[in-house]
């Protein structure tokens, strides 16, 4: 808005805004200030600072529903209405979401997408903690079990992308990271909403600027101290570094909810009052002998928060990142109300998730790791069943991602344009996508316009369907294709690859000559840099064998048997860790599907110890679906369009939250009914799952899911026939 006629410049001042108005340039900075009212007294400049935000939607794609079955009485479940089935497994009402993938496209889709109506249908967004990734060296990397050995997980290409995004240009890409999910963050939030932002002293001065240019400083709350105790060792030169801050700020200033929260009186404070007949604290405060009384309840919270790791052991899931539970219980019970709706947009280990569970609040929890989000689901199936033997209420949650979605969305074709351009540009972009594939494996393109797309190697390579999983008919039309050209070799690259295609179709090919090795094109591809660099991996796919195993006494009844797990992975090399290992050390180094302990005495002899030694090692966690094609999978697009025509180009921005339709994928829903997985405390594992009873004779399709130590994961289907 124009301050008015007359601006308050100068003439000096209006003859130099005319010569750079009529020259094209940008005026400087300072003009702004004297020709428009503009309320921020303070404001955070970077390079290539911007106001804008993504505003692109995509569906989310559903991949698992995790419920443990209740035993509830006629009663209860009479009371539930139709929320649950007869197993008690949840079939309606709000499912919590685990979601995997990039929170910048996450929070725009959860902004203006389908989902949006259900949050608002939920109460809306009430209250957001976040801890973005400031601990630069330790965000993606784990410590990983083996047997008594620890292999250091080091962070992935995507993640060390996500890396280069955050901190690549030192501290202007990382205010440009926080700022744009803040302003995202800011217009998801309900209008009685809180938010919390955890950080330290490495960029905590940047994050309080940003937050107040975001929400306004007028919505600043506090800044709490979260205090703990780590070393108590002499430091040199400086005060031990013992804390970090939180900062807590409103949607709206002075709209907020916030609950008092009372904590225990300390015992010195207790020692100089004294009791009266009823058993009341006080204290005489003056000569008269007035009393004082004090809440029995406890002293308010106030803003430093003095809670120590040592004694939190017992949550310790081996993420270096993790914070305790009573930090984010104190959070969460101040700033919301049972029922209310949390988020966390880098969850890391599920600790936010985990608090609302126990606190009966509903969560959307995310994160780019794909290891946080199995940890986290870990952590939640272990909840529930706390929950469970405790007798208390819990919610299923659904673990989504952006997955084929943001892939199909590298495609967009947008603009005005007929059928025919329309056609002639996505060949163009399929054209390209292909093309930057073949460099990422480090294939040389056929010349020629043929079947095969490239080759290296001596092997030809294919490029598979960029929208839809590798299926049976694509694979018999390879094997065609190389017999037509006598070639014996070749490489089949796709993103998807229909469940129980393999090993069979592999053992087909080989019976006609084929040495046919499929993999799977990893997500790192969208990024140029890692293409240019050489950086992408593709990996073999993993198999899994389960077999049914049916109960002699009720021929309704079948269990499922895991029977073997294979996996072909690399991560760091033997040569490299040999001549970087200090003698007397020893590491742990991944290569071709073993780990192998690495291992230089003092005499500089080096040692090979192989640690998975069985492929049951691999496996972390396995779940199974008795019923696989029982739920459909269900996205929600604007009307009229179809899914493919969503994908292809609409603007979902323009969507009224109302005006959306319900289609189905084509695929099916995970319904994770049973699962056995490793814990810190536990490191067995079953093999064999509980017994299922179906209701009536038939053929059914069983899924089988196997996560390895890494985080992937890999499902089968067997068939069976009960009755």
């Amino acid at each position: 808005m124009a301050k008015g006629p007359a601006f308050d410049l100068s003439d000096a001042e209006k003859r130099d805004l005319v010569e750079l108005i009529l020259a094209g340039k940008t005026l400087p900075e300072r003009y702004r200030f004297l020709l428009f009212e503009d309320k921020r007294e303070v404001e955070l400049v970077w390079n290539a600072k911007t106001r804008d935000v993504c505003t692109t939607v995509l569906p989310f794609q559903s991949l698992e529903h995790v419920d443990e079955p209740r035993q509830e009485s006629d009663e209860k479940r009479e009371a539930q209405g139709n929320l649950f089935d007869t197993r008690g497994r949840q079939i309606k009402g709000w499912t919590n979401k685990l979601i995997w993938g990039d929170n910048r496209l996450i929070l725009s889709s959860l902004k203006s997408g389908p989902l949006r109506e259900e949050i608002e249908a939920a109460g809306g967004l009430k209250l957001i903690y976040i801890d973005p990734p400031f601990d630069v060296g330790a965000d993606f990397s784990m410590d990983i079990e083996i047997g008594d050995e620890v292999f250091h997980k080091e962070p992935n290409l995507l993640e060390q992308i996500a890396y280069r995004d955050t901190w690549g240009r030192g501290q202007d890409s990382f205010i440009s990271m926080i700022y744009e999910r803040l302003a995202l963050m800011r217009d998801l939030l309900h209008p009685e909403g809180s938010i919390y932002v955890h950080c330290d002293y490495r960029v905590s001065s940047l994050i309080k600027l940003g937050l107040d240019e975001v929400f306004g400083s007028d919505c600043f709350v506090n800044d709490v101290i979260w205090h703990y105790q780590t070393s108590s060792g002499a430091s040199t030169k400086k005060f031990i570094k013992n804390h970090d801050t939180i900062f807590f700020y409103a949607r709206n200033p002075g709209a907020h909810q916030f609950n008092d929260i009372k904590v225990p009186w300390p015992d010195a404070t207790l020692k100089k009052w004294q009791k009266d007949e009823e058993g009341r604290i006080y204290r005489v405060q003056n000569k008269f002998g007035k009393r004082y009384y004090i809440d029995p309840e406890g002293k308010s919270l106030d803003d430093v928060w003095d809670i120590t790791l040592s004694s939190r052991t017992h949550e310790r899931l081996g993420y270096p990142t993790q914070k305790p539970e009573e930090l984010i219980d104190r959070i969460v019970a101040a700033s919301s109300s049972p029922g209310d709706l949390v988020a966390d947009f880098f969850v890391g280990s599920g600790t936010t998730a985990a608090v609302a569970e126990k606190l009966d609040r509903r969560w959307i929890c995310t994160d780019l790791g794909k290891f946080a989000i199995h940890t986290t689901r870990k952590r939640m199936i272990g909840v529930q069943r706390e929950l469970k033997d405790a007798g208390m209420d819990f919610r299923a949650f659904e673990v989504l991602n952006l997955g084929r979605y943001e892939r199909q969305s590298y495609l967009h074709v947008g603009g005005r344009l007929t059928r025919v351009q329309r056609e002639a540009a996505l060949a163009a972009k399929e054209r390209e996508f292909r093309e930057l594939i073949l460099r990422a494996y480090k294939s040389e393109p056929l010349a020629e316009a043929s079947f095969f797309h490239g080759r290296t190697a001596g092997r030809l390579v294919v490029v598979g369907p960029i929208n839809l999983p590798v299926g049976r008919l694509f694979v018999e039309e390879v094997i065609t294709e190389c017999r037509k050209r006598g070639a014996t070799r070749v490489d089949l690259l796709a993103f998807e690859f229909e469940m129980g295609l393999f090993p069979a179709v592999l053992a087909e090919a080989r019976e006609k000559g084929i040495d046919l090795t499929p993999k799977y094109i990893p997500p790192e591809v969208f990024d140029k840099r890692a293409v240019e660099k050489g950086q992408v991996v593709f990996f073999d796919i993993a198999y899994v064998e389960s077999t049914p195993r049916y109960d002699k006494k009720n021929k309704f009844a079948v269990s499922i048997e895991l029977t073997d797990f294979s996996v072909h992975y690399s991560q760091g090399l033997k040569d490299a860790a040999e001549a970087d290992l200090k003698e007397g050390k020893s590491t742990v180094v991944c290569e071709q599907g073993h780990l192998v302990k690495v291992s230089k005495s003092k005499a500089g002899i080096v040692h090979r110890d192989v640690l998975t030694k069985e492929w049951t090692d691999w496996v972390d966690y396995w779940a199974v679906d008795f019923n696989y094609e029982s739920r459909r999978e269900i996205v929600r697009v604007p009307k009229g369009f179809g899914l493919q025509g969503y994908i292809a180009g609409v603007e979902p921005a323009q969507q009224e939250l109302s005006d959306w339709e319900e289609l189905w994928t084509g695929g099916y829903l995970f319904e994770n009914e049973w699962q056995s997985f490793r814990t810190r405390k536990s490191r067995e594992l079953e093999l064999t799952s509980s017994t299922h009873s179906y209701d009536r004779a038939g053929r059914y399709t069983v899924a089988v899911k196997v996560i390895d130590l890494f985080g992937n994961d890999t499902m089968t289907l067997v068939p069976i026939e009960v009755g």
